[in-house]
């Protein structure tokens, strides 16, 4: 068993951090223990530090299939700039690049080996001496045919565990509803696996939904101020991410398109420049983005609707990552369903994908809190509103709907958890159609309990319901409505609920725009700086360091390698490598500042000796400078210890300069605050202040 101090130092030494978010320390005892793991994290929450940090302390290799060679590239890339040995294997290399991989591997000069799926083949012989110490499924959520992203080669990967019995297996994925979790790990042959869901909320990113009217306004309005941060916009079709990006480009927007259509080169220089700060937006189909580790995007928009919550999630969690704040926006249309309606009829599992994509549209219609919907989405039930969405910004008018709540919770449980959404509203209002009367439902207590109600507002309360958490949609099982442990508390527990009126459905919205941003700040010197290191190694900028480690560096300011090497992300390889230009950025900036300073009181002073010098009075001179008597004042007493020509006497009488020499041999509190006390309050702050200047001067 590897001891905790070595897993500390590892974590310091080449992450740069101190501490582990939450479950990742959990989760990396667990591999150690030799357990099989599921790792439910969402997007920026740490997976890959679950099994690289595993990796660098275990006697062998760690496997770990990924999907896509640019997300291979981008780890292999923060890997090696850490100082850990990995590679990756794929069909771009050359045949001696390759081989040149193997002998290292089985030199056991490689801590991590990155391989698609489909090249597992090519390498099973290498392993045959049983040099794997861990084996990582990244985005394991592609195994499952439930997920949002299902790839046909993942559903191999099972033999791996027959293969390697002995070896412990880590599979991770940023979204999984409970299906995809359990068909992830009988795919993978790891039903036992330990089972790690974190939570699933990123309370840095705020969430809004618009109505898909005037796109291109609301998003230019959207825009305005950002110029300088990078940001993705998700289209449902290759001539929209085209059209889009061409507009933009016209506004002088840097904008890229981004579409399967492309050549393959096309793409990879696309997503480089957007990785490398080249360009700040892409205009992408959801071909886009699973390559993509860059932790800086600020904004991610939906042009159009996406097909279910899972993919939504995924794509607007590729915003924020090092955990600063930033903004979310997704237009929905009634367009937009048919589409995407259309798709999901033509393709497998259709009717899975069509409740799903019924559930993404009742998000965007929400009237209650969208985190909360979110997360009781993945299971995850909070009672807060979040306060960071567009419906807690702007709330629509609510009532008290605890009975109107407790008679549809009483349904769905006299139903016994069976029925979706349809047949619970036919119960609730007493329809007496040929299901209802098949099925018996006529004879239940709940029975035509909700008449008034119309089929249509009820449809709305219970999408609340689901919305609030005390409902959830089996879409494995028919999508069947099924209570949550929130439910018993308002059926059993006397638990109010505040439903919003239906009635009140619209809310109007003004565009949303952004902040004005300073510019010279030391952040923005850093980032500079950053971006010029970045170029001069040909890596990504946030390979470096994160935008969250350059705003500690803002904040602390370090200027030693001791207090360098205590910011959040330096890790000692990254302080040999950088920290002597950074730290050198940062005395500059702090010297620049200073003078500045210095330049500015200097002449501030000169413009109240010149008005003084003109026989302006004290009041005169603070009306002209639109400054407060007291700071004149003390400009005057500035100027005065400067040996400028400025005769305090004229503000001082003989009496009060008495006064103020004799309380200075009596007080222990050299205060001005002490004086004033001391004359209870019968010589002016200003008139201490000056005499005292006199005092030091004359001695």
């Amino acid at each position: 068993m590897v001891e905790e101090k070595q897993i500390f130092t590892a974590l310091k030494e080449y992450f740069g951090y101190d501490t582990f978010r939450p479950l990742q320390g959990k989760i990396i005892d667990s591999v150690f223990e030799g357990n099989d793991n599921l790792v439910i994290m969402p997007t920026g929450g740490g997976k890959s530090i679950c099994f690289q940090l595993p990796a660098i302390l275990l006697p062998g290799t760690t496997l770990v299939i990924s999907p896509l060679i640019a997300l291979m590239k981008d780890q292999v890339d923060g890997l090696q700039a850490n100082g850990i040995s990995a590679a990756f294997l794929n069909s771009s290399q050359t045949e001696a690049e390759q081989q040149g991989i193997f002998d290292k591997v089985a030199k056991n000069e490689i801590k991590l080996l990155y391989v698609a799926p489909e090249s597992l083949q090519y390498i099973d012989a290498l392993f045959s001496s049983g040099n794997i110490s861990l084996i990582a499924i990244d985005e394991a959520h592609c195994i499952s045919s439930w997920g949002h992203d299902f790839r046909p080669a993942y559903t191999q990967l099972g033999y791996l565990k027959n293969r390697y019995p002995s070896t412990p297996m880590i599979a991770l994925t940023a979204t999984a509803d409970k299906a995809t979790r359990k068909d992830i790990c009988d795919q993978l042959n790891i039903p036992n696996a330990k089972r790690h869901i974190a939570s699933f909320d990123r309370k840095n990113l705020s969430l809004d939904v618009r109505p898909g009217t005037k796109k291109f306004e609301q998003i230019t309005a959207f825009l305005k101020g950002r110029k300088n941060e990078s940001g993705i916009i998700y289209c449902l079709s290759r001539k929209n991410t085209e059209d889009l990006a061409a507009k933009l480009q016209s506004k002088g927007y840097d904008a890229e398109a981004y579409h399967a259509g492309l050549s393959h080169t096309e793409r990879t220089r696309i997503q480089e420049d957007f990785i490398n700060d080249k360009n700040q937006i892409i205009c992408a189909t959801i071909a886009f983005g699973m390559g993509i580790d860059k932790s800086n995007v600020r904004w991610v928009i939906h042009f159009n609707l996406p097909k279910n919550l899972e993919g939504y999630y995924q794509e607007i969690g590729r915003a924020g990552r090092d955990g600063l704040p930033s903004s979310t926006l997704l237009f929905h249309s009634y367009a937009d369903v048919i589409q995407l309606q259309k798709f999901a009829e033509t393709g497998g599992n259709s009717q899975v994908q069509l409740a799903k994509l019924d559930r993404m549209k009742q998000y965007s219609e929400a009237l209650s809190c969208r985190r909360k919907i979110l997360l009781s989405y993945f299971g995850e039930l909070i009672t807060e509103d979040c306060g960071n969405c567009d419906v807690c910004k702007n709330p629509p008018e609510f009532f008290d709907g605890t009975i109107t709540a407790q008679k549809a919770l009483s349904t769905i449980f006299r139903l016994k958890e069976q029925e979706p959404i349809s047949m619970v509203i036919d119960v609730l209002r007493g329809a007496h159609n040929s299901n209802v009367l098949e099925k018996g439902y006529q004879q239940l207590s709940t029975f035509g309990i909700a008449k008034d109600i119309s089929w249509r507002d009820w449809q709305q309360y219970l999408i609340q319901l689901i919305n609030l958490g005390y409902v959830e949609i089996a879409f494995h099982d028919q999508n069947k409505l099924r209570l949550t442990s929130l439910a018993k508390k308002v059926l059993f527990e006397k638990e109010k609920v505040r439903l919003a009126d239906v009635s009140h459905v619209e809310i109007t919205k003004e565009p949303q725009v952004a902040e004005k941003k300073v510019e010279n700040t030391l952040f923005e010197r850093l980032r500079k700086l950053r971006l010029e290191l970045a170029n001069e190694e040909e890596l990504p900028a946030y390979l470096i360091f994160n935008d969250a480690t350059l705003k500690e560096m803002e904040k602390q300011r370090p200027m030693t390698d001791e207090d360098f090497m205590q910011i959040s992300g330096v890790g000692r390889q990254k302080m040999q490598n950088y920290g002597y230009r950074f730290i050198k950025e940062i005395i500059a900036f702090s010297k620049e500042k200073r003078e500045k300073k210095v330049r500015k009181k200097s002449s501030t002073y000169k413009e109240t000796y010149e008005l003084y010098k003109d026989g302006l009075s004290v009041e005169e001179i603070s009306k002209k400078r639109k400054l407060a008597v007291t700071t004149i004042f003390s400009h005057l007493a500035k100027l005065y210890d400067m040996d400028k020509d400025v005769d305090l006497h004229n503000f001082v009488t003989k009496k009060e300069l008495k006064a103020v020499k004799k309380a200075k041999g009596e007080l222990k509190d050299p205060t001005l605050k002490a004086y004033y006390e001391h004359f209870e309050e019968s010589i002016d702050y200003w008139t201490i202040r000056l005499a005292l200047a006199i005092i030091a001067k004359e001695g």
